[in-house]
């Protein structure tokens, strides 16, 4: 039910305690190159998921539509500043500072939310198998310049994540195989978007992107209330 939840959050425990035993051995360029490496599978996960289409329409007009929708609502830029609010608030002590800023790094994104809905409507996590790699990464480097205070934001993605999760499974029953089907090949261009993001092929603002997930189910009960073929 949360496995991939709880995966996650292990590796995050494991990466940071490794973080901080590594010191400040490993250096920023591999970081970086194990971070944009992650690129190419996170691609194709992505791929993966946007090919369980039935109708390529749903997905691009989800996507179109939630971008629009999250453009105007400026949502990365809504998730920026609670991001700064945040850190304002708990001060800029080592561990808080480890804490926020690996919080908000694990938990303010597409992957957070994509990958427990997912495995709680279909029990697939490959999703959060890819965070978990991504965020491990990263752990390892925040761990080695802040601190402990990383190994704890774990427990903020176990009540995040596993939030969505259990949602996820609570709905699952009124939720048809169209609709999953529409909303994973959806989510798996989201995820595409990141693959592209991490490669640094280019700069694509894939939070304000995320209305789509909402769209899509939308779009799939509305094409079977009014199909467009008799």
């Amino acid at each position: 039910m949360i496995l991939g939840t709880l995966i996650n959050a292990a590796t995050v425990v494991l990466a940071s305690l490794a973080g901080i035993l590594a010191g400040s051995r490993l250096s920023e360029g591999t970081r970086n190159a194990l971070m944009n490496v992650l690129g190419l599978p996170v691609l194709l996960i992505g791929i993966t998921m946007a090919l369980k289409t039935e109708n390529v329409l749903v997905p691009t007009l989800s996507v179109v539509t939630g971008t629009v929708l999250g453009e105007f609502a400026d949502i990365e830029g809504v998730l920026e500043s609670f991001g700064r609010r945040v850190e304002r608030r708990l001060g800029k002590g080592k561990f808080s500072e480890g804490f926020v800023a690996a919080t908000l790094l694990y938990c303010v994104g597409p992957m957070a939310i994509l990958g427990p809905i997912q495995e709680g409507l279909t029990g697939d996590i490959s999703i959060l198998l890819a965070k978990s790699m991504l965020d491990g990464i990263a752990s390892i480097a925040l761990a080695s310049a802040l601190g402990a205070g990383v190994v704890f934001s774990s427990l903020s993605i176990l009540v995040y994540q596993g939030f969505f999760a259990l949602m996820a499974v609570k709905i699952s029953g009124m939720v048809t195989e169209s609709i999953i089907n529409e909303f994973t090949a959806t989510g798996g261009l989201l995820i595409m978007g990141i693959g592209i993001n991490l490669l640094e092929i280019k700069k694509l603002k894939v939070g304000n992107m995320l209305p789509a997930l909402i769209v899509a189910p939308i779009i799939v009960y509305f094409l079977q209330v009014f199909p467009l073929s008799s």
